[in-house]
């Protein structure tokens, strides 16, 4: 069955006249919902701790800013954007006793819900906006996943919560691109998968492993580097255009030839994948990754460590900073200070 995809004319601003709509966080996703509803007329609040470095900058965008509980008593649908593991505690304490009767409660990731450390009561619709693009991008134009958590909804709320979810994806520009229908359970997951297995836990290793291997046989570090991680961009766009088949026709024959046959991605990768997501289907990878961040996070911290110093990372940043076009900057620089702003939110 094909997939259910909203556009333009699928969202009706008007559901959204009158009603308060408080942006929970000012990180990394915060800022452009905050800003994009504002921009199509939409009443919007920022929830921030008093102490947040985000409240002069959202200020300074002419937004208004209350704390978290007071933005939660006086809004009719509440987004939450700040990160997974920081979620639950938020709504514990300053939400959930402060919510108005009837408010909507809304994410732009299923983890909280589908894993069950957040569980608003019945009669508070639950819905999901969830572009599909890195970050720190704005949202407008991007791909969305659009999804209610209908379970145990009443079919009255169901209907409200499903005329709720395109009207907010409109107002935020997403509907430009197109809402994919999803529920909370395929969108957690799915986005897990792919950011272990692929995206994130699959390219990157890839990366640092080819170049670890051209080096430790004698080639220049700057021309492995150009070979296994600048040119990855390249690939990447064209498969965004077009998909598999357009990066690998845009591609030499050779190249092409070397793709069909290369068997280091084999069976076994396979097999390490379907593991992967098994333990996110059954909810040991959540809770793993929970539990160290309630612990402070030694493990979590320890890995950024490891692989924040791997080889490649002493050879990228000196090399992009000779391209004419970076400007002698790099963004790596700056990647400290804007994880943790993204985690102070």
């Amino acid at each position: 069955m094909a997939a259910q995809i909203w556009y333009e004319n699928d969202g009706d601003l008007s559901v959204l006249e009158g009603k308060k709509v408080a942006i929970i966080g000012y990180g990394s996703q915060g800022h452009a919902h905050a800003l994009n509803l504002r921009d199509s007329g939409v009443d919007v609040v920022v929830g921030l701790r008093p102490t947040s470095k985000s409240v002069e900058h959202a200020k300074e965008q002419g937004l208004e800013v209350k704390s978290v509980p007071e933005a939660a008593a006086e809004a009719d649908i509440i987004m939450i954007l700040a990160p997974d593991q920081y979620q639950r505690t938020i709504w514990a304490n300053d939400i959930e006793p402060n919510i108005k009767p009837g408010a909507a409660v809304a994410f732009a990731h299923g983890f909280n819900i589908h894993y069950g450390y957040i569980k608003p009561t019945e009669d508070h619709p639950v819905f999901m906006v969830a572009p599909k693009a890195r970050a720190t991008s704005c949202v407008v134009s991007t791909p969305t996943a659009v999804a209610s958590q209908s379970s145990w909804l009443s079919n009255r709320i169901r209907a409200a919560t499903l005329g709720t979810s395109p009207s907010y994806a409109k107002a935020l520009g997403a509907l430009r691109a197109g809402a994919i229908k999803t529920t909370f359970t395929e969108e957690t997951e799915t986005d897990l998968f792919g950011e272990q297995n692929v995206l994130m836990g699959g390219v990157n290793k890839l990366v640092e492993m080819g170049f670890e291997v051209l080096t430790d046989a004698g080639y220049q570090p700057e021309i492995a580097y150009f070979e296994v991680c600048h040119e990855l961009k390249m690939l990447v766009d064209l498969m965004n255009e077009g998909g598999l088949n357009k990066a690998r026709w845009s591609c030499s024959d050779t190249a092409q030839y070397g793709d069909y046959t290369n068997t280091v991605i084999n069976e076994d990768c396979r097999k390490r994948m379907q593991y992967h997501l098994s333990r996110i289907q059954d909810g040991s990878f959540a809770k793993e990754f929970i539990d160290d961040q309630d612990a402070g996070a030694p493990k979590f911290k320890a890995l950024q460590e490891e692989y924040g110093n791997v080889r490649i990372e002493s050879v990228g940043p000196k090399l992009r900073a000779m391209f004419s076009w970076n400007n002698g900057k790099d963004d790596d620089a700056d990647m400290a200070t804007f994880t943790g702003k993204i985690a102070r939110g």
